[in-house]
């Protein structure tokens, strides 16, 4: 109910948030001017009026920019020879009068004429899609609410396909709308019975399918309806095996219409790449294109006309591989530095030579590049600028290992400024997630250049739940195998302290959502490693809401954690290390944690306990803080600069705690 209308919330809730919210800031308001000082530190490392490079698309080319002193995107086209721009949504208008404001899933139709966009304005991530008639700069009728934000266009732009949020929050259904046509006539084309799985949609680079995927966190299912035909029942590409993901593109290869399919099939832990007939997509017609290589994880994979384009890990380290299917041949695309951060993007075109990827180091600000694959020429069409300035050389990364307990070793990615003496006397803000496989790249961030120039090495510790060394490592730190991302955790922080990196009394940690979760489970664990803990929308209560089927992402959430109401086993390994239920009488460090009132994902009540519990076990007189965003979800403030404020205001933390 507080998800769709936050006025619902129970007055003693909202008293007791907003108290905490007071007690913050009173704590905090001897650091004010610090973090004022800090927002415009971070705000003067933002090129305000920014531009993406625009993406060719037939007569067009589309791109996101900002103005000079805006919150928010602005979507805008240009004709693809060069000429004006025309903005086609204006995201700082529309959020005139609103709290929170979101904008997503913004795709025009194949025929240029439509813009199809979600809207949330209140954090909860329930969106409602609107089109917008770009030749009158008006929005259609067809309106629809509570979806996940975005759509599928049809090959004739006349209709498209949605994802339905039903009322526990779970994509499970897709619809098909007509344009012109009223809600409660669209047609359900897939629903999914199962509570565990989530819907999502996508297009084939060909635009010539459009993909329904089910999935939970280690098996899906692919769908695929023929976007020329979208009345057209959807027929089964891949079914679902139970630990078995694939993900699915189009192409033509040797004059053979086909799927192709990146999937972990036939103990294929690390990934490969097969392809099945159009005409024929069951699992027994799929063959090897790509084959299995342990050790070297294929993350994605998207296909050209002429081209098969993956993004995959190996020896640590990404890059993007290119293969012709006229005659098998493949181009590397990598970079020499310790540490670093690739991605590709496709575009909008099948019919191309040219894709663009994207390369960032912690040092060095991200570069955007259009490489052709016919000449394997690489073309830099744009470098993050830094208006206050920014000098690569100033600044040390460098890429350490850990040894875990049990022998595993952990890379540390890490950043200092150039004359910070690494003396065993410098502070330490070290940032984990470590769930899902996410992967958290040695990228460029402007924001953590305050804490840098401050003195502090920031570091990421790329710990077991992530896929940083292949899916082996993912494995090994879910389910049963969850308490060795904390352990890694820890390992890393020591590591730092033992080679005389860093000073043992002002380590703080920093993670979020999952990663929050990791802050709370290191807390109970090593309360004396840890100067302060910043925890942003910490997911704390990990048995309570394992055992809530309710709850947005609970079903699903089971092949992550562990399903503690049908099995003994997960309900001990979750309580052994579920951060509420592990607070005891301890020396527990400083601790501010952060929280959304309209947050699906980590509901507001969980850090709220988790402070609460602290506050009454804690041995030791540090402060435990509570920071609840009364407008806001997941993501924080939704404005780029009010995010700021969030960001200055741990960073305030780390400073105080560190007496820096």
């Amino acid at each position: 109910e507080v998800m769709r209308d936050p006025t619902r919330l129970d007055p003693a809730i909202r008293a007791h948030l907003e108290a905490e919210n007071a007690y913050l800031e009173a704590f905090m308001a001897p650091t004010a001017d610090l973090q004022a000082t800090l927002v415009a530190e971070m705000r003067g490392r933002i090129k305000e009026d920014d531009a993406s490079v625009p993406l060719p698309d037939g007569p067009y080319a589309y791109g996101v920019r900002h103005r000079e002193g805006g919150q928010h995107p602005l979507i805008f086209r240009t004709p693809r020879a060069g000429g004006d721009e025309t903005i086609l949504l204006d995201g700082d208008a529309m959020a005139t009068g609103l709290a929170y404001f979101s904008l997503r899933g913004t795709k025009h139709s194949p025929d240029h004429k439509l813009m199809a966009y979600g809207v949330d304005d209140k954090g909860s991530e329930y969106y409602t899609v609107r089109i917008r008639d770009l030749a009158s700069g008006m929005d259609l009728a067809d309106t629809i609410p509570e979806t996940g934000g975005s759509v599928a266009w049809a090959e004739d732009s006349a209709s498209f396909f949605y994802v339905w949020l039903d009322e526990n929050h779970r994509p499970s259904k897709v619809y098909h709308h007509v344009l012109g046509t009223p809600r409660d006539a669209d047609r359900v084309v897939y629903e999914e019975a199962d509570a565990g799985f989530f819907v999502g949609l996508s297009v084939t680079q060909s635009g010539r399918f459009i993909l329904i995927e089910a999935h939970d966190h280690e098996t899906s299912e692919v769908w695929a309806i023929d976007a020329r035909a979208p009345q057209t029942p959807p027929r089964l590409i891949a079914g679902r095996v139970v630990g078995e993901e694939v993900s699915v593109d189009h192409a033509e290869i040797d004059g053979a219409d086909v799927f192709v399919i990146l999937t972990n099939t036939q103990g294929a832990e690390d990934f490969k790449i097969m392809t099945a007939p159009v005409a024929t997509p069951d699992r027994a017609h799929w063959v090897d294109l790509v084959p299995h290589v342990p050790g070297r994880l294929i993350l994605s994979h998207g296909v050209l006309k002429t081209a098969l384009v993956r993004l995959e890990r190996d020896e640590g380290l990404p890059r993007i591989v290119i293969r012709t299917f006229a005659d098998g041949r493949e181009q590397v695309i990598a970079f020499a530095e310790e540490a670093y951060s690739l991605g590709m993007s496709l575009g909008y075109e099948f019919d191309t030579t040219t894709m663009r990827f994207t390369y960032s180091s912690m040092t060095t600000p991200s570069q955007v590049y259009d490489y052709d694959i016919a000449t394997g020429e690489r073309v830099l069409r744009k470098t993050q600028v830094v208006p206050s300035g920014h000098n690569p050389d100033d600044y040390v990364t460098r890429r350490v290992m850990a040894t875990a307990p049990d022998g595993e070793r952990v890379p540390v990615s890490l950043i200092h400024h150039r004359t910070t003496k690494l003396d065993g006397t410098a502070p330490l803000l070290l940032y984990g997630y470590g769930a899902y496989g996410i992967t958290i790249p040695a990228g460029f961030s402007t924001n953590s250049l305050s804490l840098v120039n401050r003195g502090f090495v920031y570091a990421i510790a790329h710990i077991r739940g992530g896929k940083d060394k292949g899916y082996r490592w993912y494995r090994l730190g879910k389910r049963e195998h969850k308490p060795n991302t904390f352990t890694d955790f820890i390992a890393a922080a020591e590591h730092l302290i033992k080679e005389g990196f860093v000073d043992p009394r002002r380590v703080v940690a920093q993670g979020g959502s999952a990663g929050g979760m990791l802050m709370g489970a290191v807390a109970n664990l090593r309360p004396d490693l840890f100067a302060g803990i910043i925890a942003e929308v910490p997911f704390v209560d990990v048995l309570t809401t394992m055992l809530d089927p309710t709850l947005p992402l609970t079903p699903p959430e089971w092949p992550e954690w562990g399903n503690p109401i049908e099995d003994e086993a997960a309900f001990r390994t979750i309580l052994s290390y579920s951060p509420v239920d592990q607070v005891a009488a301890k020396a527990y460090p400083a601790i501010i944690a952060l929280a959304g009132l309209t947050d699906p994902r980590v509901t507001y009540w969980e850090p709220a306990k988790w402070v609460a519990r602290l506050r009454t076990a804690s041995a030791s007189a540090n402060p435990i803080l509570l920071k609840t965003n009364m407008d806001s979800g997941h993501g924080g403030a939704s404005g780029r600069f009010d995010r700021l404020k969030e960001v200055a205001l741990v960073q305030a933390f780390a400073l105080k705690i560190c007496g820096a």
